[in-house]
């Protein structure tokens, strides 16, 4: 049990029950019941952030160095980008199997096991560095595909199960930032690693390079989780986390609620088509850069370490402004609108010749495309609360996934048929038809219904 000393108090407490760190027996036979949070709620958070970037990093490991695993095992660039799009395909069938187990079993459960095919994963990658191997690199990365289905579900379920009302949104953006993370890493590290420009021995060491890096990094990651990562704190840390544990779940049902609620229906295609349009870009990059920019190999990895690492900031910043304001689908829609923006602005500097130029746009872009990530998450659970988030956010990620595959089978069509300037206006569109469908939810904020009630 952890010491009082160390417990942070939320919820409804009796006057002069509460003292400088430590909580006492509430006189009345009615008290309200006292809701605590943990202070290793942190280390758990923490954990899952490296662990959740630890797998992100490898999804677009290979694309973002397209030339060169071209040049380097003599495959098509369309069999490269299907090492991206493979994450994708992997997850729309599993996670429905993933989402009951997280139900049925727990936090830790789950985790250990997308940790360990993570690492696994990686390890695979390590020995397909023989020119003839590229199907065990391959192999490789559906591994840690499939492991992705025990991780992108998890954060506003980790939220809800160890932090506060006052907290939850930010945890949730803290999750998603892992997430976010690895992707940063995915593109700024394979482009310095491997040496386009090298020869076929120097590339060869480069991979040997960047696959051991990562297996030793999943592997330290795997012994963390397995001596650090819990199921869940001893208490509840609030009403409507409270209220959720003790309903009876059941996953069949759980899945007719949500696919008969509007709202989530609503969410989940805008949802879709935010998500969707930055998978394609993300995949595609390196080949949209290289278009204008010859040669700006380091720079596609760059550009596209800056839209991410911008939308950790804008993830970060929406979760904040949830806590403190609650306002749910404004915010939403207000990221989604500056999400269409940016995609214009990006769009209409690509060709201005100054790659600096199109550093600013990505920032732009990728403060509210990616930001928008765990808004829409947190928008999810209240309006399907109390329904598991693990199952909520499972099938948000499943649809999402789907839109990504379409959106970059399309996007990559069309590069090659019609230039990325039609192609980057198709995005836009799809991202303003999101915004209306945004615009057509009812704000029915379930979780803080339930938590207003607790208070009142």
């Amino acid at each position: 049990m952890t010491d009082s000393k160390n417990i942070d108090v939320c919820g409804s407490v009796m006057d002069g029950v509460a003292e400088k760190g430590g909580v006492l027996e509430s006189p009345s036979k009615k008290a309200p019941k006292e809701y605590q949070v943990f202070p290793i709620r942190w280390l758990v958070l923490f954990v899952f952030v490296f662990y959740s970037a630890s797998n992100s990093m490898q999804w677009i490991q290979y694309s973002i160095i397209q030339d060169a695993v071209v040049k380097y095992y003599g495959v098509s660039s369309i069999q490269v980008y299907w090492t991206s799009m493979i994450y994708m395909i992997t997850y729309i069938p599993l996670i429905f199997p993933a989402s009951w187990l997280l139900d049925k079993t727990n936090l830790r459960v789950t985790t250990i096991i997308g940790s360990f095919g993570t690492c696994l994963g990686a390890w695979l990658k390590v020995f397909s560095v023989p020119q003839d191997m590229f199907w065990l690199g391959f192999m490789g990365q559906t591994v840690v595909a499939i492991s992705q289905v025990f991780i992108l579900n998890v954060p506003p379920r980790l939220a809800a199960v160890w932090f506060g009302a006052d907290q939850v949104s930010s945890a949730c953006s803290v999750g998603v930032f892992g997430n976010q993370l690895g992707v940063a890493v995915g593109f700024v590290l394979p482009p310095i690693l491997v040496r386009a420009s090298g020869t076929i021995e120097e590339i060869a060491a480069d991979f040997r390079l960047m696959f051991y890096l990562v297996a030793g990094f999943t592997s330290v990651l795997f012994v963390f989780i397995l001596l650090f990562f819990k199921a869940a704190p001893p208490n509840p840390p609030s009403a409507a986390a409270d209220l959720g544990n003790s309903l009876d779940s059941n996953f069949l049902l759980s899945l007719k609620k949500l696919i008969t609620n509007r709202n989530y229906v609503l969410l989940l295609i805008s949802y879709g088509l935010n998500v969707g349009a930055f998978y394609a870009i993300s995949t595609l990059l390196n080949q949209v850069i290289l278009t204008y920019y010859p040669g700006a190999n380091a720079d596609a990895g760059r550009i596209g370490l800056v839209i991410v690492v911008a939308g950790m900031a804008g993830s970060v910043l929406c979760g904040l402004i949830l806590d403190k304001t609650h306002r749910f689908k404004e915010t939403t829609l207000s990221v989604y609108v500056a999400s269409v923006i940016g995609m214009l602005i990006f769009t209409f500097t690509l060709d201005c010749g100054y790659i600096g130029v199109v550093y600013l746009s990505s920032i732009l872009l990728g403060f509210f495309m990616t930001g928008y990530l765990p808004v829409g998450f947190e928008f999810a659970s209240e309006v399907t609360y109390p329904e598991p988030e693990g199952t909520t956010s499972g099938i948000l990620n499943a649809v999402v996934q789907v839109f990504g595959i379409l959106t970059t089978l399309l996007y990559e069509w069309m590069l090659g048929s019609v230039g990325d300037r039609w192609a980057n206006l198709t995005l836009c569109a799809l991202l303003a038809a999101g915004a209306a469908i945004t615009a057509a939810i009812r704000s029915d904020l379930r979780r803080q219904a339930a938590q207003n009630n607790h208070k009142g």
